[in-house]
């Protein structure tokens, strides 16, 4: 088959260059454009450093209709912004990694609904999608921890989770919370019980429970709230994301290894380990791997995965191989830094 014309928007942050990583080395991609106006003329590599050697391909600000895939690495209500100032062949399909489309009251355009990108959760619908929105890190993480048993009509009135990210997941550019100094060997919450990525999380528990997200006259996050207690927290270390779920169930552990088990049998990136896990088993992959232990008659889940990657870019070309009819895995083989 010809290769896939890919245009990438914002490919000097964190999102675009774990993108073009991925990408350049993909055996059926040709990138096209990578767009970064601040960073036009420049090599990649003169940015992304770590791509010395690997391509000679320079940042452009250019944009064009000329390809098959658009993906958009740009900042939160920026993709929008972008669509609407550059309006998009309708042959063009495209995944935006923003939170920009991802609920279901704002996921039209041109016509046509963005479709969830979380392929546990949604994947037939996104093999035949012109429009992806990617999913954030934390719901990714956390939805994953969660979909098995929502998918039995398991989840009980409250869900509590206490999840740390790494410093990249706010993104590159310098902030008070984000330099070495602050950062490192410390430990702070945010956000606690109201992360915007609850409003996604919801949606999709009630795609699959039916009823489970709260009906009224609150806002969707302050209704979601109302079921699932999340502690966001900001880690010491670069990338990487480890939550801690836990919740009243009448299942004995074998019957959660089994339903886990089953959800997840055909889904290559998710993984489900009898043996308590660490974050670098999943750290430069776009693997998930799931834990889990009864204690009484709470189920603990314990879940890991790589923020940059099965939280964002990675799994953006996961939805990208969906789309145009690719072995999910292509691409993404990819292995973890292990120590």
């Amino acid at each position: 088959m010809e290769k896939i014309k890919v245009g990438i928007v914002g490919s000097a942050g964190y999102t675009g260059g774990e993108l073009l990583r991925i990408l350049i080395f993909h055996p059926q991609v040709e990138i096209v454009f990578a767009n970064s106006a601040s960073n036009a003329g420049n090599k990649l590599s003169d940015v992304h450093n770590d791509l010395f050697g690997d391509t000679d391909l320079t940042f452009s600000s250019d944009f064009h209709s000329n390809i098959d895939v658009l993906f958009l690495c740009v900042g939160h209500g920026d993709a929008k912004k972008f669509l609407d100032a550059n309006p998009v062949d309708p042959s063009v399909k495209i995944i935006d990694l923003s939170q920009d489309y991802r609920l279901r009251a704002n996921s039209a355009y041109q016509g046509k609904d963005f479709v969830y990108g979380l392929p546990e959760l949604n994947k037939d619908k996104i093999k035949e999608a012109q429009y992806t929105a990617n999913p954030g890190c934390f719901a990714t993480n956390i939805q994953l921890a969660l979909l098995p048993l929502a998918s039995k009509g398991l989840l009980p009135e409250q869900i509590h989770v206490n999840a740390t990210t790494g410093s990249t997941g706010a993104g590159q550019k310098p902030s008070a919370t984000t330099h070495f100094s602050w950062r490192n060997n410390n430990l702070s919450a945010y956000k606690s019980f109201d992360h915007q990525h609850l409003q996604e999380i919801s949606e999709s528990l009630d795609q699959l429970q039916e009823g489970f997200l709260p009906e009224g006259e609150g806002s969707l996050l302050a209704r979601a709230a109302e079921k699932i207690n999340f502690i966001p927290q900001r880690g010491d270390f670069a990338r990487g994301i480890f939550s801690a779920i836990y919740v009243d169930s009448d299942l004995s552990e074998d019957a959660a290894y089994e339903l886990y088990d089953s959800y997840y049998a055909n889904h290559p990136f998710t993984h489900v380990s009898k043996a308590n896990i660490d974050l670098k088993q999943v750290v430069n992959t776009n693997k998930s791997i799931i834990h889990l232990e009864k204690h009484g008659n709470k189920l603990l889940i314990l879940n890991a995965t790589d923020n940059l990657l099965k939280g964002a870019s990675g799994q953006a070309v996961q939805n990208m191989n969906l789309m145009f009819g690719l072995d999910e895995k292509e691409g993404l083989r990819l292995k973890s830094v292990g120590f």
